[in-house]
């Protein structure tokens, strides 16, 4: 494909995963009001266990609306991530053989639910790490929480370890390109676990060591699935051109 056809390829993958975007956020609109009920109960259960008076608040008149706003992209991203996730790689599989591109609905049957998995992984560890920080407020304070503010830290902590949880997928996929080698994903195992320690660190707070580890784990395993899947697949490549091989020689 030329280059002209590759940007018209885009925009159209672009397009579609935009619209099925749009159309979860509809649904996500709809369903703001449980989300924001869900929101709110780690700040209840904040008040209840450390015995301080905290809330979350809207500071001008417009904030409300811009949250429900967010939620509602929020949950549209995720649930439309069965379409966005089909799409991009929908656009890569084109550089595979014919016979290979029937991965591609293999990527996406195992991505989505890893997507998923790691935004509960975040939703999980979230009320724990609200008490954490709150519970640096001296006695006899109370916490008032922005709005926008509280939500921005839902929001990057749920879709980035969402986001993260999918990493390994495209590992194989590289590796089912032939761009990226067992050899190569199992030399650099230290790399990886010095990534996934320091973005769990970002990812949490420094004082949730705990949290920490409940991320990072889950993320190791499926970092060494990966390389266990990439590895099975470049024996069988390897025996396919030994099996070649000898045909072609007798």
């Amino acid at each position: 494909m030329s280059l002209g056809s590759h940007l018209i390829e885009l925009r159209k993958r672009l397009f579609i995963a935009a619209l099925a975007i749009v159309v979860g956020m509809v649904l996500g609109f709809i369903a703001s009001d449980f989300v924001l009920t869900a929101l709110i109960q780690p700040i209840a259960e904040v008040a209840a266990d450390q015995g301080r008076a905290a809330s979350l608040n809207f500071t001008d008149v417009s904030s409300a609306f811009d949250l429900r706003i967010q939620i509602a992209f929020t949950v549209g991203v995720v649930l439309s991530s069965p379409v966005w996730l089909y799409q991009l790689f929908a656009f890569v599989m084109p550089g595979l053989k014919k016979n290979e591109k029937r991965y591609a609905i293999g990527f996406v049957l195992a991505a989505v639910p890893l997507f998923l998995a790691g935004c509960v992984a975040g939703w999980f560890v979230l009320p724990h790490m609200v008490t954490l920080l709150t519970g640096f407020a001296p006695e006899g304070t109370t916490a008032l929480l922005t709005a926008r503010s509280y939500f921005d830290f839902v929001l990057k902590l749920v879709l980035a370890i969402g986001i993260a949880f999918v990493l390994p997928v495209f590992l194989v996929m590289l590796n089912f390109a032939g761009v990226l080698s067992a050899v190569t994903i199992l030399k650099s195992w230290r790399i990886a676990i010095l990534a996934i320690t320091l973005f769990t660190a970002i990812a949490t707070p420094a004082a949730d060591v705990m949290s920490m580890f409940l991320l990072a784990i889950p993320m190791l395993v499926l970092y060494f699935a990966a390389a266990g899947i990439a590895t099975l697949h470049d024996r069988r490549v390897r025996r396919t051109r030994q099996q070649l091989d000898i045909e072609l020689a007798v």
